[in-house]
């Protein structure tokens, strides 16, 4: 597939559910989040160009009062996980708010899982 994406998605470290809200039905966890989509992990595909509203369970935010964010969204693709028994599924989301804009950045910024490499000592040359 293509690469089509204009933004850097953020890989998270806090899983967090994702459901259909007005199916109730849970979709999968959250994978990696930008303010204009998501990808979510789960043991289904959903075929492209469903349009549902995504029910997100947020990890705790040090300053944030609200425990879930609701957004409208489109099944943009799916394919299967490295683990044959799931499915990434890319969700573009279809309208976002300034004020879920806020929380999107929240949990990127406290949650993406940071790739930095250790500043280790050098081996010892017998080690090398």
């Amino acid at each position: 597939m293509q690469e089509r994406r204009n933004l850097e998605r953020k890989n998270l470290m806090a899983y967090s559910q994702v459901f259909d809200l007005y199916g109730g039905n849970l979709l999968g966890y959250l994978g990696d989040l930008h303010h204009h989509g998501a990808m979510v992990i789960g043991e289904k595909p959903i075929p492209e160009n469903t349009e549902l509203t995504l029910a997100i369970e947020l990890p705790e935010l040090l300053a944030a009062t609200i425990s879930r964010i609701t957004l409208p969204a489109r099944v943009a693709w799916h394919q299967q996980d490295i683990s044959p028994e799931f499915f990434n599924i890319g969700f573009e989301f279809k309208e976002v708010t300034p004020e879920q804009n806020t929380v999107i950045e929240a949990i990127m910024k406290n949650y993406e899982f940071r790739r930095d490499i250790p500043n280790y000592p050098p081996k010892p040359p017998a080690l090398r």
